[in-house]
């Protein structure tokens, strides 16, 4: 991902530290959004989803800690990195800070130099984050572990042959959608190897066996789909 691919929320009750901050990050290449108070940060960034959060400690009505916190519960922005702004350098405010969910913590007045690179190493982690959430598909009884062929289950590793394995990723990957043979085999096999009839049945049954689940069901004259 490349600067402007990333989502950056501002929020901060002086208008000229918003100003300030939009125009060096906008400069860096960043998607920038900004509020004035936390409440109008909660509610914005439900809707855009930033990858990271400028948030200043000391606002009126609803503080930077208490608005972290509220951001921290919301599901969809629990990953969304969160940086604290303020001019206060006591200690208690870092360890509130860090104790409300915060991954970084900013005084001022800023150097955008020094705030772009704490930003930049933040954004790789969080890329790496990501990357690391993609290779793991976590269902309700189940982890499925795609860097490492294996299939996690009440803390048991069970490793599959490839196939299965390949198998069970595509139906996971849609969970409740019926997916015909004819897709299962283009996906699994491809469109060029000729299996038998009965392949994808012995490999759903062998999956079945080894992860111990009932969650693949058949759809007679269709194919498979994996119930949520």
């Amino acid at each position: 991902m490349s600067t402007k691919d990333y989502r950056i929320l501002l929020v901060d009750d002086e208008p000229d530290v918003l100003e300030f901050l939009g125009y060096n990050l906008e400069k860096e290449g960043y998607e920038i959004h900004t509020a004035s108070n936390g409440k109008d940060a909660i509610k914005l960034a439900r809707e855009i989803l930033p990858h990271l959060i400028i948030l200043d400690v000391m606002m009126p009505e609803m503080d930077g800690i208490e608005t972290c916190h509220e951001i921290k519960s919301i599901d969809k922005l629990a990953n969304s990195i969160i940086i604290f702004l303020t001019a206060r350098g006591e200690d208690y405010s870092q360890i509130a800070g860090f104790d409300a969910g915060a991954d970084d913590y900013v005084t001022k007045p800023i150097k955008p130099k020094v705030l772009t690179s704490r930003i930049s190493a933040l954004l790789r982690r969080y890329k790496e984050d990501e990357k690391a959430i993609q290779e793991k598909v976590t269902l309700r009884d189940f982890i499925i572990d795609k860097e490492r062929f294996l299939v996690i289950k009440d803390g048991k590793e069970i490793a599959l042959p490839k196939k299965e394995f390949e198998l069970l990723l595509v139906l996971t990957s849609k969970p409740n959608k019926v997916f015909s043979r004819e897709e299962i085999f283009a996906k699994v096999w491809g469109n060029n190897v000729i299996v038998g009839d009965r392949t994808i049945d012995v490999h759903v049954r062998k999956i079945r066996e080894k992860i111990g689940i009932n969650n693949i069901k058949t759809v007679k004259g269709v194919g498979y789909k994996f119930d949520a």
